[in-house]
Parts: C-alpha cells; sequence; structure tokens
C-alpha cells in the first residue's frame, strides 16, 4: 500500500498563521521538530501511517484543507513496505480542519478536495493561533470527518492524513521543517489581508507590526515573529542557512497571481532584513500561482459528528488550477483532477469575478435584505436578479469560452442555492477593501472604458458602503475605523471620500459618483 499526504498547519502564537510541509517519496525525514511522532510514536514522519481507503482505491488521496488564515507546508517520507505500519499518517487526507468551536479563527480559506495518486508524499502539521486544535487532534489520533454536504444528503469520511499536530508556538520546529532538505514545497492560505500588501502591490513597509518583525529578524534570524510574510522569510533564511536546497511556495489565497503576490512581498521584506537574501530566493525559490474553488464554510458548533471535536463541512463541487514550476517536485495532482496550465488567468478571473464578487454582492445587498447566508439570498428573487446583472457584465470580460461560462453560472447557481451549506454573509462581508479591488473594480473599469454604467458592480459599491455605514452585518475589516470614518456623514461627501480610497479615478467619475449616491438613497 502507497504512502500518501498527511497534514500540518503551522502559525505563530499570535498571528493568524499555519503551515503544511510536503517532502518527496524516499525522504528521511527524520529531523528532530517532528520526533516523536505526536501520536506516540518514535519513528519518523511517515511510520505508523494509516492508508485509509475512503474512495475505493488503495492508491488515492482525497486532499481538502479548509485552513484558517495559514501557511501549509508538506513533508515527505519514505514509504514503508509493510502496509501494517501504516497506521496514523498516510492518507486519503483531508486537510486542517476548522476550530470546532468556529471562533478562534477569524477567516480561513479552502483549497478544494481531491483525489491523486498515493505517490509517497506526506505532511505534517500546526496550528494556527492556539494549542486547542493540535490537542484535539492529537486526542483523536490525527482523525477527523470530511463532512460533503449535498442538497439531498451528506457524505462522511474519516480522513487520516495529519501525521501529527502541533500548537502555533513551536516556532522551532517550523524553522527545523524548512530547515530540512526533505522539505519541498509550501502551500500558504492566509487571507487577502493577510500579505499585507500597500497600495502598490508591495509590501506596506509602514505597518507597525511589519517594522517590529523585521526588526526581530534583523536581531536574531530565529526570532519569533507573528506575520504571514516575516513567518515565510525566517523559515526561507533557516533553509538558505542549512544550505537545504530549492523549495516551492504555493499560495491559495484569492489573490490574482497570487504567486507573484507572495514572492513579492517576501522578496521586500527580504531587503529590510538582510542584503543579498533575496538574491538567494530569486535562485532558490519558486512560486506557483493556484486558483482553488471548492466552499468551505467556517465549521459551527451545529456541525455535530458523533467523537469528532474538528469535523470539516464543504461542498461536493471542486476545481484546483494551477501554474508554475516545481523547483523540487510535487505530487500528481493532475491523476485527482487537478488543472496545470500556463496561462492561469482566464480561471482566476472566472472564479474571482463570478464566484467572489457574487459572494460579495450577496454579502452586503442580502444582508441588508436581513438575510444571514448565501442560500437565504438567493433563494430572494431580488438578490438573485441583481446576482445576475452582476455575472452577466462580468461575462463580458472573461475569456472563457461563452458555453464554459454558461455551465459555471448554473452550477453556481445551485452552489449558492445549496439551503444545507450554511454559508454566512457575516463571514463573506469581512476584509471588504482587500477583497473589492480584485473582485469588482476590475469589471466595473472594464464597463466604463466602454461608456457604460454597470449596474451589477454600482450595486455592489453602492451595498458596500451601506455596509460601511451600518446596514447588514457588522464591520470585520482591518481599516474598519478608518472606513467607518470616511462612510460617516452626510453622503454627497461620504461616497466620494469612499471612492476615492478604493481607487482615486473613481471619485473624479461624476456619473459613478452620482449613480452610486442615487442607489444609496436619502
Amino acid at each position: 500500500m502507497s504512502g500518501g499526504f498527511g497534514k500540518v498547519q503551522i502559525g505563530s502564537q499570535d498571528g493568524p498563521i499555519g503551515g503544511y510541509c510536503i517532502l518527496p517519496p524516499g525522504a528521511t525525514s527524520n529531523f528532530s521538530a517532528f520526533s516523536p511522532n505526536a501520536w506516540g510514536s518514535n519513528d519518523p514522519i511517515g511510520s505508523n501511517a494509516a492508508c485509509i481507503d475512503v474512495l475505493g482505491n488503495s492508491q488515492s488521496i482525497v486532499y481538502a484543507t479548509p485552513v484558517f488564515s495559514g501557511f501549509q507546508l508538506r513533508l515527505g517520507y519514505t514509504p514503508s513496505n509493510n502496509a501494517e505500519d501504516y497506521t496514523q499518517a498516510g492518507v486519503n487526507g483531508s486537510g486542517t480542519p476548522t476550530n470546532p468551536d468556529g471562533t478562534a479563527h477569524h477567516s480561513f480559506s479552502t483549497y478544494a478536495t481531491y483525489n491523486y495518486s498515493g505517490d509517497g508524499w506526506g505532511i505534517a502539521a500546526f496550528s494556527g493561533r492556539s494549542a486547542e486544535l493540535a490537542d484535539a487532534l492529537s486526542a483523536q489520533d490525527g482523525l477527523y470527518t470530511l463532512v460533503t454536504r449535498a442538497g439531498d444528503g451528506d457524505r462522511f469520511d474519516v480522513i487520516s492524513s495529519l501525521a501529527r499536530a502541533y500548537p502555533a508556538a513551536r516556532h522551532d520546529a517550523w524553522l527545523t521543517a524548512l530547515a530540512s532538505p526533505d522539505v519541498r514545497g509550501v502551500t500558504i492560505t492566509v487571507t487577502e489581508a493577510g500579505y499585507l500588501r500597500g497600495a502598490d502591490g508591495g509590501l506596506d513597509r509602514e505597518r507597525a507590526e511589519v517594522r517590529a518583525d523585521a526588526d526581530a529578524l534583523r536581531a536574531h534570524p530565529s526570532a519569533v515573529v507573528r506575520t504571514a510574510p516575516a513567518r515565510l522569510l525566517a523559515g526561507l533564511a533557516a533553509r538558505r542557512r542549512a544550505d537545504a536546497g530549492p523549495l516551492t511556495l504555493i499560495p491559495c489565497d484569492n489573490l490574482p497571481e497570487n504567486g507573484a503576490a507572495v514572492a513579492r512581498v517576501v522578496a521586500d521584506l527580504a531587503d529590510l532584513v538582510e542584503p543579498g537574501l533575496r538574491d538567494w530566493l530569486e535562485s532558490s525559490v519558486t512560486t506557483v500561482t493556484t486558483m482553488v474553488d471548492r466552499i468551505t464554510p467556517r465549521t459551527t458548533p451545529e456541525d455535530v459528528v458523533p467523537d469528532d471535536r474538528c469535523p470539516v463541512v464543504t461542498e461536493p463541487f471542486s476545481e484546483w488550477v494551477l501554474s508554475g514550476r516545481f523547483a523540487g517536485g510535487r505530487p500528481r495532482w493532475e491523476d485527482a483532477g487537478a488543472t496545470f496550465t500556463d496561462d492561469i488567468a482566464p480561471f482566476e478571473e472566472r472564479k474571482l469575478w463570478l464566484l467572489n464578487g457574487g459572494h460579495s454582492l450577496l454579502a452586503y445587498a442580502g444582508s441588508a435584505r436581513g438575510h444571514e447566508t448565501v442560500a437565504d439570498s438567493v433563494a430572494d428573487a431580488r438578490c438573485r436578479a441583481w446576482l445576475e446583472a452582476w455575472w452577466a457584465e462580468a461575462s463580458r470580460h472573461l475569456t472563457l469560452p461563452a458555453e464554459d461560462l454558461a455551465r459555471y453560472r448554473q452550477a453556481l447557481l445551485e452552489r449558492f442555492a445549496n439551503p444545507r451549506m450554511r454559508h454566512r454573509l457575516a463571514q463573506i462581508a469581512a476584509d471588504g477593501s482587500q477583497k473589492l479591488p480584485i473582485r469588482i473594480l476590475p469589471v466595473l473599469r472594464a464597463e466604463r472604458s466602454t461608456g457604460r454604467m454597470p449596474e451589477g458592480a454600482v450595486r455592489v459599491l453602492t451595498a458596500w458602503i451601506c455596509h460601511l455605514r451600518g446596514a447588514g452585518v457588522p464591520v470585520a475589516d482591518p481599516r474598519a475605523d478608518e472606513l467607518v470614518a470616511l462612510a460617516a456623514g452626510p453622503l454627497p461627501k461620504a461616497v466620494p471620500r469612499i471612492l476615492e480610497d478604493l481607487d482615486a479615478t473613481l471619485a473624479a467619475d461624476d456619473e459613478l459618483v452620482a449613480g452610486v449616491l442615487e442607489r444609496a438613497g436619502p
């Protein structure tokens, strides 16, 4: 029986970040940070790993990772010739489950679930903010339930992919893992806000937490840091000191060209920390751009599974598209249905504008109409009409074939309408200042360049401004205080202020400002 993936989330004690290490087949993975095994064994990672065949194929793995604002590192191991040795970590795996009380982490992202060949790779993991999740998983021998929630019922798969789980405070383990030549890749999910980018797309060097982490790493390369870029840089610097070979970063957040985004913020921080480190990053670290499409709401107390403190609920639909070079090798994700392409932009734009843009519309406009979930909003004929209008505008600027877009939109309606997926609008509404420039503004600009006034895009902007003024769900944004202040007061003054904050050219568009004011009401 072949070995496979297990998991590990890595994070700081204070920061909302976590991670996984990827190691290839044949790696001994005997670095001390992951020994003894969290489940009680002194064997290297991969020993005592159970291979549970949830799909009826002992060679296959289900890979789903709902991650709350974190990294994922992946590690491998030497597969055993004795199937009985696979008792803890080996595969059919799903990713890091959400905290059982649904409140320990503000945001998390969803990776797709894929069924790929068990080719001897594996994963080990750390929690993002506290020891609670790691302790709960350890108490369950790393097992948890993946609940695939369709409109007509649930499918339950017991996931055995976790080799071990560590609490967020194990910064020493993170550094040791990245310093191992057996580690070949790091997947990253920290939300749009987690990259701490400035207006130009680079690292916001003026942020207090960025300056604090840069100072800490200058003082000592193994210092504990809080931010995602610093967490990555600390691990990569440890890898350089160990001369551990090339590594690939695999960001999975809802950002266009997310590979370039993570490469830039890490390199920008390197410039602040150590001259010459950027050159090593450019020669030894590659980044892969990805598009992940699978709705996975935050787990809530209502998502009860007997004897499981860490269930994960997700939808049946999944899609994963990747583009770029893997410097140290990778699992055969294409055997699971993942798509590898040289041009990922059409897939990114389709997902960001139709799914994520549609979600943002419903989060602000739907919650203002009293709805709590995506399904509630789509069941409202007015909200559904608004959604269709937005999709029609966005689709005019997508390059995929029209028949593909039609199928995708129909599938989205079915996914959004699933009443058993309690995808809360409050969760989606968070971080609007980071999301709207990516999800809405590209379509708005494209429409205005043709002379059209896009009803759908204007409606999203209007609903967001009303949200900042108290309509719908509470504001949760890294710039909440500043934005709420900008949106306060008489609308004729508030609307231009907010639009200028998003993009100065928007406030200079008198017709657009008038359109938002008209829809915002008195």
